[in-house]
């Protein structure tokens, strides 16, 4: 197992942080889990930079991790900053961690532009990292900001929202009855998914999804009678 030295780096012996780049996975992964292991200040922004470019999922996850067991007034600003990164894999990354460290104090910085990013895997994390940091009080408002994304992207994208929306509770019931009356007939159907997710938190978001579509397409009377 990889052990990084905890000590400062001698610029003419790089060490075993290089680990973090090395072109096996494994490599990759062990010195991950030593520098969580192992936590000390100086790790933090290698570990930020290795997130913005890591190719590996599970990498990533235990980069998250690691950075998790460093102190958060450390972490946090640095994790703050990568947000205004031009990449979206950093931004992703970045608010995916803030998600798991749980500091509100990031809640500021959680902005519309986030939740509405152009990049799915971007506005994903803003969702998720949106249900756990946002204030009591302002849920209603972030279920608002939520649901004017209705409709958006592919299944896994879709559950994604009706997930985070579903987390903030009933909260969410006037705005998706507002969406129910949508023009938009997909918007309509992944509100209706959504509304069944809340009421069951059990029940399959595809099943949910395509039962939606059809009550959508023939109206509820009809959709009724197709099941009978």
């Amino acid at each position: 197992m990889i052990v990084i030295d905890p000590t400062p780096r001698n610029p003419s012996h790089p060490g075993p942080l290089d680990a973090l780049a090395a072109a096996d996975s494994s490599t990759r992964l062990q010195a991950a889990l030593a520098a969580g292991t192992h936590p000390v200040p100086g790790l933090v922004d290698p570990l930020v930079a290795r997130c913005a470019v890591e190719p590996d999922f599970f990498v990533r996850d235990m980069l998250t991790w690691a950075l998790t067991r460093h102190p958060r007034e450390i972490t946090v600003p640095r994790l703050l900053a990568e947000l205004g990164s031009q990449r979206a894999q950093a931004r992703s990354q970045a608010l995916h961690t803030l998600s798991k460290i749980g500091d509100k104090s990031a809640w500021p910085a959680l902005t519309s532009s986030f939740l509405r990013d152009a990049d799915d895997e971007v506005a994903r994390s803003a969702w998720r990292a949106a249900v756990i940091l946002v204030p009591a009080g302002q849920e209603a408002a972030l279920a608002g900001e939520l649901a004017a994304q209705l409709g958006r992207g592919d299944r896994t994208v879709q559950l994604s929202l009706s997930r985070a929306l579903v987390a903030l509770g009933d909260v969410i019931e006037p705005v998706l009855r507002r969406a129910l009356g949508s023009a938009d007939v997909t918007v309509r159907a992944h509100a209706h998914a959504t509304e069944r997710l809340l009421r069951d938190p059990d029940a399959g978001f595809g099943p949910a999804l395509d039962e939606a579509k059809r009550v959508v397409a023939l109206g509820p009377e009809r959709a009724g009678e197709t099941t009978c």
